[in-house]
């Protein structure tokens, strides 16, 4: 399970990585992510989502109980001590694929209203040159033109405000990516020392298993 969780924290990384620079394979991305928002895809990725979260809870409650049942006995088992590592490695995955995933949503839901925006823009600067082409030495025509041309100029000037601000939200998601990918470093670093605390452990276990049965066999002889 951890191994397909790291797969699944690099998959939305990398997807977050391809939302973020705009190249062909991000339109086709895109494209997927539009797709899957369509028909039943939102039902299937809350359905999985919601059993990730379970699953984190119910880490978290292990730990817990681990920890308590430590706390009656005086101290915990080394057994008891890798299945904590092994929760606490667990819970701290499936909160990254969650967090990453709803990255990955917001990333894709301002990238959509960005483009929308800049289409409307376009549509507004191409209205507002018909109107200037259109003039005619009517003064009436010509005031009521001026008007409309004013409030086309207020549009954009909004409309390109909104784009800067947009333009913000993605940068502090870039930023946010890259102290994701800073974080998963540490996982992978905090993986690393669970597996060698988990192999040295093992070798304490054997080494009393050993102990064990060669104290059991001299009171046998």
């Amino acid at each position: 399970m951890i191994h397909l969780l790291f797969m699944v924290i690099f998959s939305e990384i990398a997807t977050i990585m391809v939302l973020l620079f705009k190249t062909p394979l991000r339109k086709l991305v895109i494209m997927g992510l539009d797709r899957l928002k369509r028909g039943r895809g939102p039902v299937m990725v809350k359905t999985v989502s919601g059993a990730v979260l379970v699953l984190l809870l119910s880490s978290v409650y292990s730990m817990i109980k681990i920890k308590s049942r430590g706390i009656e006995e005086g101290a915990v088992n080394p057994t008891g001590q890798v299945l904590m590592a092994r929760h606490l490695l667990e819970a701290t995955l499936m909160g990254a694929v969650l967090f990453l995933g709803l990255m990955v949503d917001r990333l894709h839901h301002y990238l959509r209203e960005l483009r929308m925006r800049i289409k409307s823009m376009d549509a507004v600067k191409k209205q507002a040159r018909v109107h200037e082409d259109a003039k005619v030495g009517n003064s009436e025509e010509i005031k009521a033109l001026e008007e409309e041309k004013s409030k086309l100029r207020a549009e954009v000037k909004r409309l390109e405000s909104d784009f800067e601000s947009k333009s913000k939200e993605v940068d502090n998601a870039e930023a946010n990516v890259v102290a994701l990918r800073k974080q998963s470093e540490g996982f992978l670093l905090e993986y690393d020392r669970i597996l060698e605390e988990n192999q040295n452990l093992r070798n304490q276990l054997q080494a009393l298993d050993w102990r064990w049965s060669h104290s059991g066999s001299k009171n046998n002889m």
